[in-house]
């Protein structure tokens, strides 16, 4: 089925989010391409009344005034120069950011701004703009994560069916670490049972080792109504020998219980430590350091006398 490209334009671009490690996000577009299977986006189109079946993904509204109203937003005096994450509800770089230009044009925006941001993506196109992220870097605070959750070919080619291939993505994460800007890797959601074996974890620490990454973390697969529908029917429909297994953990919750969670992240932890992730840049970028305000403590006393002589 081919994707529908929808123009419309925006009233707002930044969302204020609650429950989340930050508080505003940036969306250039609604709807992904990529389709994966596991997509907790999902469980908002649904929702929302919005298809989030097989429907999902095959249409994508651009969003085309997105980078003048973030301007705007940002010009605001009640505006503090909060973080903004792109990309939390879409794919910033999904394949129609190579025709629109819309999160480049973002960033530029932020730039601008010296508004601090952070980006995750499963798209390799973000090399295009390593030009506008460093500049970016050099003002503010910048940091990009890849979404790697596995690097087996299967698992990806399933659940992932419109990404680009996962070492493709190291190899983006590579260049941009060698321009000075930090990369680092989420490796989520990893399944259980899929996904999460020793040897796959490892695979994922090390190839996210040899990149360059600056850090790596983790997240196993949680299921909301919307998400939990589709995962499931593709479930049976790939490794139907898992099916008996999810529905058990999944039962009546969206969420892992933590003995089940627990020892995949430590075990990530514990590879985290052995191949010594760290931030290894050569020629890191950075906005130059805040002037220091100096505060004058004077007693009272002087206080008031100061204030008559005045």
């Amino acid at each position: 089925m081919p994707v529908e490209y929808r123009e419309e334009p925006c009233r707002s671009a930044l969302n204020h989010v609650k429950g989340m490690p930050f508080a505003w996000s940036l969306n250039p577009y609604m709807g992904c391409a990529h389709r994966c299977t596991f997509c907790y986006v999902r469980a908002f189109e649904r929702r929302a009344d919005r298809p989030f079946d097989d429907r999902y993904g095959r249409a994508i509204r651009v969003k085309v005034n997105v980078a003048e109203v973030l301007a705007r937003e940002l010009a605001r005096r009640s505006w503090r120069r909060e973080g903004i994450a792109i990309g939390a509800a879409t794919d910033p770089y999904q394949p129609a950011e190579g025709r629109y230009r819309l999160t480049r044009s973002c960033i530029e925006r932020l730039a601008a701004a010296r508004n601090p941001f952070s980006l995750i993506t499963r798209g390799p196109l973000i090399v295009r703009d390593v030009d506008v992220l460093q500049e970016a870097a050099r003002r503010a605070e910048v940091s990009v994560t890849f979404s790697v959750p596995t690097l087996d070919e299967r698992v990806w080619r399933t659940t992932e069916p419109g990404t680009a291939p996962p070492r493709q993505r190291l190899r983006a994460l590579r260049l941009l670490v060698d321009s000075g800007i930090r990369a680092s890797v989420g490796m989520a959601p990893i399944l259980p049972g899929i996904s999460d074996r020793p040897e796959q974890l490892a695979e994922v620490v090390r190839a996210a080792r040899e990149a360059g990454a600056a850090g790596i973390w983790a997240n196993l697969l949680y299921l909301r109504p919307g998400t939990r529908e589709h995962f499931l029917t593709q479930l049976a429909l790939d490794w139907p020998e898992e099916l008996d297994r999810y529905e058990r953990l999944y039962a009546q919750r969206a969420y892992l219980a933590s003995e089940e969670t627990q020892p995949v992240r430590e075990e990530v932890s514990r590879l985290r430590r052995g191949y010594a992730i760290g931030d290894r840049r050569s020629q890191p970028l950075a906005p130059p350091p805040q002037p220091e305000q100096l505060t004058l403590a004077l007693d009272p006393a002087e206080s008031v006398r100061r204030v008559r002589r005045s």
